[in-house]
């Protein structure tokens, strides 16, 4: 016997407790006018979930308004957060639902377009609902006071990403770090604060950077605030909103052509494996002498290697003879393909480009490898010209290059043709028009609820969203996160550091993009100076941090789990004691 999925029985429930709580609404008008209470036995609700009726001869002191007209509703605190808990499940399974889709989706279809354009936009699309109707509600004087909900769930989301989910990555990921470099799956240091962490590719460095100017659209719009000009802060709106689009544009486009940026950068490290190799082989066969005494190319040494690789003795090497050369030299630990290493030679030493390489060729291609070697910066001044270290400072930092770009290889791999790929492609659009229903439906419920909690409670609504919102939209992606992180490989360390990266980099364009489009066309008043302050302080150190290290001890994990509820006192204390609300 199947079993029916668990988040399915309640959403049926769910359905269910609205449908009954409307016809009990109208059953509760309609009698109140009809019936006399004895006085003795009077039926009454719980307070924590009653609903509020009106009828014809009496008024409650406080009402809510049910949303779509049936959706349960009450002014209690229990309540309410009840209700914040189911309205915040059901935004986890839309925020589930995309994410399954938009994995199937990629699995299909590879990266490129989808997995730049689409991809980053559907993460990031229930906090984008969400802020979204937090300012549509009622009169501008209604959505001034609702859309520090979405401030709230905007702030939230980047602080949990880059603190209490960074934080515990490092913490479940963690291994031994041997020059700066994790060692995959050997935890023997213990909690050690430095001699243990995670470390990550250059690609995730590159990604904290673009985090880091994503923050440019806040500033901006924060200007006449720090100025204390009160002129000027629609204007200030209007080229932030212009400026957030732009940038939104812009790292899509960044996230579509990257893999062939990747893959171009990764041929120029592979080329200069190539350099090394073939330079270190002709050093073994001519006994290490390459150069003369003064340090230049030993042209004489050099024609000697040429007449021994030229085996049919014809003046020129062939394709073949080159293949059969690069077969004889060992690459240590890369796995290069020997037709791209010929093709590599034949493109720096074929300048007449007749598919053949002659003696004169081969000399220059030779002392044209060397003078690039020498030429690199990473070599010891005292290494004399004649003692050949620089060609293993060269591959010391050729390797160092490779193992940053290039973490098990990830981006050369090519999406394989998934089997049943019409059915896939069919599930994958329906979770994602699930995922989106879900998030359409549920979020004006959520921002309403979330203000009566905070109306009924006394507790600022940006708090209540700071810390309950982003548990609801961003839970599927922090299991997630967290879970790769655990597996204790340095490439999966650099997925999901790139991937916290690029979510907070979606909430500074695309979600603050359709904030500012609110209180622009609403003509709202930004008064957000607090909250800016401190998306912007986390941002920045933890962008700082990921954009200049590529290793990341267990006292980082320290910091950014700190930053949490320093956070939190940081918005308090300006609003409530500086005055900066």
């Amino acid at each position: 016997m199947s079993r029916t999925p668990l988040h399915l029985v309640f959403l049926l429930c769910f359905l269910i407790l609205c449908v009954q709580s409307h016809s009990s609404r109208f059953a509760s008008i309609s009698s109140s006018s009809d019936l006399v209470s004895d006085g003795v036995n009077e039926l009454q609700e719980p307070s924590y979930l009653r609903l509020n009726t009106l009828s014809s001869n009496s008024a409650p002191e406080e009402s809510c308004e049910q949303s779509y007209g049936f959706l349960p509703c009450t002014t209690s605190v229990l309540g309410n957060m009840f209700l914040i808990i189911v309205y915040g499940y059901l935004m986890f399974l839309a925020a589930k639902y995309l994410s399954a889709g938009s994995e199937l989706l990629l699995e299909i279809l590879g990266p490129g377009i989808v997995g730049g354009l689409f991809l980053p936009a559907l993460g990031a699309l229930p906090d984008a609902m969400l802020i979204l109707v937090s300012g549509l509600a009622g009169s501008a004087e209604v959505a001034q006071s609702q859309v520090s909900v979405g401030m709230g769930l905007l702030a939230g989301s980047t602080v949990m990403l880059l603190t209490l989910i960074w934080g515990t990555c490092v913490i479940v990921g963690k291994c031994d770090l041997e020059g700066s470099v994790a060692i995959d799956s050997q935890d023997t240091k213990g909690f050690s604060l430095t001699e243990s962490g995670v470390s990550t590719d250059i690609w995730t460095s590159y990604a904290a950077r673009i985090m880091v100017i994503s923050v440019v659209p806040f500033l901006i719009v924060q200007l006449p605030q720090m100025l204390n000009s009160t002129s000027g802060r629609h204007l200030a709106v209007l080229i932030a909103l212009i400026i957030s689009i732009s940038m939104f544009v812009i790292y899509c486009l960044y996230q579509v052509f990257q893999p062939w940026i990747q893959r171009r950068k990764l041929a120029f490290v592979k080329h200069k494996h190539v350099i090394f190799g073939l330079l270190r082989h002709l050093k073994q066969q001519a006994l290490g002498r390459l150069l003369t005494e003064n340090g230049e190319p030993d042209k004489e040494i050099i024609d000697k290697l040429f007449s021994r690789i030229d085996e049919n003795k014809d003046g020129r090497l062939s394709a073949s003879e080159l293949r059969a050369l690069i077969v004889g030299i060992q690459f240590e630990e890369l796995d290069l393909d020997h037709e791209d290493a010929v093709e590599k030679i034949l493109n720096d030493f074929d300048t007449s480009r007749d598919s053949h390489v002659d003696a004169t060729e081969f000399g220059n291609g030779i002392i044209k490898w060397l003078s690039q070697v020498q030429g690199s910066r990473t070599g010891r001044a005292d290494d004399g010209p004649h003692t050949m270290k620089f060609l293993h400072n060269f591959h010391q930092e050729t390797k160092r290059e490779h193992d940053l770009l290039d973490v098990g290889e990830q981006s050369d791999e090519v999406v394989e043709d998934v089997e049943g790929g019409k059915g896939v492609l069919i599930k994958a659009i329906l979770f994602l028009l699930l995922g989106t229903a879900i998030a359409a439906a549920f979020a004006d419920p959520l921002v309403d609820v979330v203000h009566n909690f905070s109306n009924a409670t006394n507790i600022p609504a940006f708090f209540i969203s700071f810390i309950a919102l982003p548990l609801a939209t961003n839970s599927s992606e922090a299991v997630s996160a967290i879970i790769f992180a655990s597996r204790d490989k340095r490439k999966t360390a650099s997925l999901t550091f790139s991937e916290l990266y690029g979510a907070v980099t979606m909430n500074n364009v695309l979600c603050l993009s359709v904030f500012l489009a609110l209180v622009y066309m609403r003509g709202l008043v930004w008064n957000f100076s607090s909250e800016v302050l401190v998306i912007l302080v986390v941002t920045v150190i933890m962008g700082l941090l990921g954009s200049f290290r590529t290793a990341f001890p267990l006292w980082t994990a320290l910091v950014a789990l700190l930053l949490y509820p320093l956070s939190l006192v940081l918005v308090y204390v300006l609003d409530y004691v500086f005055g900066w609300s």
